[in-house]
């Protein structure tokens, strides 16, 4: 019996243009009506999950930057937390400087970019999903703040080189990971995956690891679909997940993750009753 359903957001329940069809939401919905508790976990941050589930009520939980936080909105606490130590954060912002690779930051739940350009280019992205965004000179400045918490840092950058020169960057630092998509990595602590968060959340309910089911598309989903009982990979998802899932779904252009409700995750929940 499926108790927790973990589902990714950009790539997964959001289309190739960035919204969440009527279908999807209302799986999502009829998903919660049935009994399963719903987590959006998300690499975003908190504060920029989509406009079309921002003042929904059929989930409680939210995991945000790609496993860092795991919050009870309800309560209003925080179920889980990983963060980048700020001295590791302010060392690598450093070496940033050398190379064309524009930064932003989940810093305590908001979103932080650095300089106009990047502002600009995620306000555009985001449109009305980014309802708080602050733009800052310096990350490195902000993050010498010690009374911040940092969830998670995005590099954008142009050229795949870039790839293996983030690595490099973080390279002398073992407690910070990467996960890479197209001209974007997401750099996190090691301990903050979204696996993790999943986990600790389940545990926090007396949710087994069978009774877990997750939907995702890329390379920061893994980490979810190594614990979870039940794994679906997006028609559209990186070939890796698609390797390890249970379940290929149609694309994220195709209502997949309504698909992942319809056909398994509601009709496992009747066949067992």
């Amino acid at each position: 019996m499926i108790k927790l359903l973990a589902v990714d957001m950009d790539g997964t329940c959001l289309n190739s243009k960035g919204d969440m069809t009527d279908n999807t939401l209302n799986a999502l919905k009829k998903a919660a009506e049935s009994g399963v508790i719903v987590v959006p976990t998300t690499g975003r941050n908190i504060t920029c999950l989509p406009r079309k589930i921002q003042n929904e009520s059929f989930y409680r939980y939210v995991i945000s930057s790609n496993g860092a936080l795991a919050v009870d909105k309800e309560e209003d606490c925080e179920l889980f937390k990983s963060y980048i130590e700020n001295d590791i954060a302010v060392e690598i912002v450093k070496k940033c400087r050398k190379h064309l690779i524009l930064i932003a930051a989940h810093i305590d739940r908001d979103y932080y970019v650095q300089g106009r350009l990047l502002y600009l280019g995620v306000k555009h992205f985001l449109g009305k999903d980014s309802s708080r965004i602050i733009r800052v000179k310096s990350m490195a400045e902000t993050l010498k703040d010690k009374t911040r918490h940092l969830e998670e840092f995005q590099f954008f950058y142009h050229g795949e080189k870039y790839r293996d020169i983030i690595k490099k960057i973080i390279a002398p630092f073992p407690e910070v990971c990467s996960a890479h998509s197209r001209g974007y990595a997401e750099i996190y602590n090691e301990n903050g995956t979204k696996g993790k968060a999943v986990l600790s959340l389940a545990r926090h309910l007396g949710i087994s690891q069978d009774e877990i089911a997750c939907v995702g598309d890329g390379e920061n989903d893994i980490s979810m679909f190594e614990i979870a009982g039940h794994s679906f990979a997006m028609g559209n998802a990186v070939e890796h997940l698609k390797s390890i899932a249970d379940v290929v779904l149609p694309t994220n252009d195709e209502d997949g993750v309504a698909a992942a409700i319809e056909e398994y995750i509601l009709k496992t929940e009747i066949q067992e009753k």
